[in-house]
């Protein structure tokens, strides 16, 4: 196994995807309003657990929001968890009503 990783987005189905060794990992899914990138959802497989894919995909898929000049909403629990712990992204972050980046 060569453990090779990589994150694409994925327009037609309105989400990233993470690809450990060739096979789908997991997923964040997204929904485009205006400017803002509505981020709903992030799975990983079972089968890839523990390897950081969830970190990784993160990762990739802020920083590429970001990259287009878009605004993150952190609706997903695990994409709003990674911004807590990576606050660089601040500038480029609009919480949900409720929630808040502490």
């Amino acid at each position: 196994m060569s453990d090779e990783t990589s994150v694409v987005r994925n327009d037609d189905e309105s989400r990233y995807e993470v690809f450990a060794d060739g096979k789908l990992a997991g997923f964040a899914a997204y929904t485009d309003r205006g400017p803002l990138t509505v981020f709903t959802h992030t799975e990983i497989d079972d089968a890839f657990g523990g390897r950081g894919l969830g970190k990784v995909l993160a990762k990739a898929a802020l920083d590429d929001v970001v990259e287009r000049g878009r605004v993150i909403v952190p609706v997903c629990p695990f994409i709003a968890g990674y911004l807590r712990k990576n606050p660089g992204y601040g500038d480029h972050v609009r919480w949900p009503e409720g929630t808040s980046a502490s």
